[in-house]
């Protein structure tokens, strides 16, 4: 396995091992999660690049994984992908700009 797919294999053990310490918790985000996600003004795929756009910003490498991948899954392309994760690294800079390199590794990983 590639090393994305080893970050999105950790997060999904993370947060299986919290739905079991705090269910409720876990309940209510994922219940919060779904409703942001589903469609409406903003259609999937534009929803999942804002959230890796902002994955690169928070320099959260288990978010860009996942998101990136979710990306890819609605039909971004990779060269959208980049140009939203350049956006972040616009209003976050160069330590931002350093977590692009992740995007690139999950198109490349996951294409």
């Amino acid at each position: 396995m590639g090393k994305i797919t080893d970050l999105t294999l950790e997060q999904q053990e993370s947060l299986g091992k919290l739905r079991e310490q705090v269910p409720a918790a876990m309940e209510g985000f994922g219940a919060f999660m779904g409703g942001v996600e589903k469609p409406g003004a903003l259609d999937g795929k534009t929803k999942e690049l804002i959230a890796l756009a902002l994955a690169v910003k928070a320099q959260c490498t288990w978010c860009i994984a996942i998101h990136g991948k979710k990306c890819l899954a609605l039909g971004a392309t990779g060269d959208e992908m980049v140009e939203a994760a350049m956006v972040a690294a616009l209003m976050g800079g160069g330590p931002a700009l350093m977590y692009v390199k992740l995007v690139q590794d999950t198109i490349e990983e996951f294409s």
